[in-house]
């Protein structure tokens, strides 16, 4: 048995179908989620969601810049306001939004400076360029 998994961000529809293990960054940490997994509800955290298929496809990994992360009756949906699939991450305009960020959380302490750090670190980390 397999679990359904949706990826959605407020443009569209990232993944559907089904996996194995789903794994998130939540704000409580990292978390795996099989089939038959009591119901749960988390905010997630800026991170990487890996979702592994039934045998024989691919990894599926997405940059996910919080949202939530609900599971029941063996589905799981992620609902995130900022989604990318690795697959579709530009590596070098993360890298100079890194290089951005970066300089403006070298400026001073700016708090969004260094969640945009995070962000683009992620994106990097989930392309497979970090």
């Amino acid at each position: 048995m397999a679990l359904k998994v949706e990826l959605v961000s407020p443009e569209r529809i990232l993944f559907s179908g089904e996996a194995r293990t789903v794994i998130a960054r939540t704000a409580g940490g990292d978390i795996a989620f099989m089939t038959g997994h009591a119901p749960f509800v988390g905010a997630l955290g800026i991170g990487i969601v890996r979702i592994l298929p039934e045998a024989g496809a691919g990894e599926e990994v997405a940059a996910v810049h919080g949202g939530f992360v609900e599971v029941k009756d063996d589905r799981v949906t992620i609902l995130s306001d900022v989604a990318e699939l690795a697959s579709q991450i530009d590596v070098e305009r993360a890298r100079r939004a890194q290089d951005e960020a970066q300089r403006r959380a070298a400026a001073g302490d700016d708090a969004e400076a260094e969640a945009a750090v995070r962000r683009a670190s992620v994106r990097l980390q989930a392309a497979g360029a970090a």
